[in-house]
């Protein structure tokens, strides 16, 4: 295997001498390709220094100089049509060269990133034969970036745009898919996805070292403590190694395995994110934090620098979707009456109020909530209709200003009063409702900061809160646990967000950081 360093050596060489040698296209412009409508679109690519470069699609056109090997072309403001043909020329003494793409169509383009419940495919999804056997649409496009980590940027990718259908779709990520379904039918336009997720991966991956090192936190706590492990990591790979041969040389079996170095800060940004910039884009679709939910704390400012960090290098503030996380008993194997037995802290919700509180301090980013669709015992939930369903809601409110109810109730405010609790929402759309039997998940601490389960009702469009145990309330909670057994809903068929009404410490908060307070 080529190390990573050395292939990426390889790469920056070889896209040198071909920019010296012909005219190239980025690899991400390919038959069945979706180009963004309403905008201005870049267009770009390598050849030999002083040549003129002229892309035309659907009446549009313009001519650039190639400098420096490069060159980058702008389509202004497409609208969708017929597929068309989309033309490359570079022109040099009289001569012509010329690349074409065939079945291109305009519509609206998103990115599809995260970890492995954004990854998993089609396939391996409730119920979704039917759905793969129904799925071919010429109007959505896919396109899937290899997995590649990489120490540097790269500045192209490998694949092609697929027209959507029962070839393309299996393997392809379920919950990009079900988003694109149902906005490409709402919209009546193509919607191309450009699918990029690795499993298991923490935020920190998908940002630019050049991010990270700028900020203090992050230069400490994300790069250096990675160095740092990293360090132990190469040895005790040094270790094994001797370890093998010392084995092989006795003729013993040795079926010790080997360690791993973990992941590294920005690689997958520089293989799987800085090869697709500046194509033009609507948004981004993330469904993600299971990586960070032991660093909830910092997920806090890290998930919002992620987005600000893509946004800045598109040049653009486009819309970003991202997934709370579902309920998952992590591993513990508690029964669900271990779990309705008393509160506890998590980690997991402290993450999931790190995820809500992106859409409070950026503009134009929505959550999906899906309190509804989570495996206790595992970390995959195979339901991922509804969540490709809630992101298409998002994206037609958000990004498309349809006037409709896109997100379930979030808490407002509360008012502490007679032992009770009063909460107060937003997004209750039709109204408020308890599914399955009176209301679950929530629970009330005095002053004492010790929460017991409470006793909930929906009154209008409120909710009142109180407990026996609880003689004068101060917080409430609720699905405040991994796992949480909750059931408020609005009447337009969308799950109340968990939520907090206290600032009390979190348990990820770093013992530093609590002290410094």
């Amino acid at each position: 295997m080529i190390p990573r360093t050395l292939f990426v050596a390889l790469l920056v060489l070889g896209s040198a001498l071909c920019s010296q040698a012909e005219l190239r296209l980025h690899n991400l412009f390919t038959d069945h390709m979706v180009l963004q409508q309403g905008t201005s679109v870049p267009v770009w690519g390598w050849g030999d220094d002083g040549d003129k470069v002229t892309v035309e699609f659907a009446g549009k056109k313009d001519t650039v100089t190639v400098k420096n090997g490069q060159w980058r072309a702008k389509l202004k403001n497409l609208q969708p049509g017929p597929a068309g043909v989309l033309k490359v020329t570079a022109t040099r003494g009289g001569k012509n060269t010329l690349i074409q793409r065939e079945d291109v169509v305009v519509g609206e383009v998103w990115i599809a990133s995260g970890q492995s419940n954004m990854e998993w495919g089609m396939r391996s999804s409730f119920n979704s034969s039917n759905d793969i056997a129904t799925s071919a649409n010429a109007n959505i496009r896919l396109f899937t970036v290899p997995k590649l980590k990489l120490d540097a940027p790269t500045n192209n990718v490998n694949g092609k745009w697929a027209e959507c259908g029962p070839e393309s779709v299996p393997g392809f990520s379920a919950v990009a898919y079900y988003f694109a379904r149902d906005l490409q039918q709402a919209l009546g336009v193509p919607v191309g996805v450009i699918h990029t997720s690795w499993g298991g991966s923490p935020a920190e991956v998908w940002m630019s070292e050049e991010v990270l090192a700028a900020d203090a936190d992050y230069k400490r706590d994300i790069l250096g403590t990675f160095e740092a492990s990293n360090q132990r990591a190469l040895a005790a790979i040094a270790q094994w190694e001797k370890e093998k041969a010392a084995a092989a040389l006795e003729k013993q079996a040795f079926t010790k395995r080997k360690p791993g170095s973990g992941w590294k800060p920005a690689e997958l940004y520089n293989g799987m994110i800085a090869n697709i910039i500046p194509y033009a884009v609507q948004g981004a679709i993330w469904y993600q934090g299971e990586s960070n939910a032991g660093r909830a704390w910092q997920y806090r400012r890290l998930f919002a620098d992620m987005i600000t960090n893509w946004r800045n290098d598109w040049d653009q503030d486009f819309t970003f979707l991202e997934v709370q996380l579902a309920p998952f008993d992590k591993g513990k194997k508690r029964t669900l009456a271990d779990i309705a037995a008393a509160p506890v802290e998590s980690d997991w919700a402290e993450l999931r109020e790190a995820q809500l509180l992106a859409t409070k301090n950026l503009k134009k980013v929505g959550m999906a909530v899906i309190t509804d669709v989570g495996e206790k015992d595992d970390i995959h939930p195979a339901k991922k209709q509804p969540v490709g369903a809630r992101l298409a809601l998002l994206a037609r409110d958000m990004a498309y200003g349809e006037k409709i109810v896109a997100n379930g109730p979030e808490f407002r405010s509360v008012k502490f009063k007679d032992g009770r609790a009063v909460l107060s929402f937003n997004s209750v759309g039709g109204g408020l409702e308890a599914r399955g039997g009176g209301l679950t998940g929530f629970a009330l601490a005095g002053a004492d900061k010790k929460f017991v389960w409470a006793t909930a009702k929906i009154e209008g469009d409120k909710v009142v809160v109180s407990s026996p145990g609880v003689a004068q309330p101060t917080a409430v909670r609720y699905g405040w646990s991994d796992f949480p057994v909750v059931n408020l809903w609005n009447k337009d068929g969308l799950p109340a967000t968990p939520f907090r009404t206290d600032d009390w410490e979190m348990v990820t908060k770093p013992k530093a950081a609590v002290a410094k307070k």
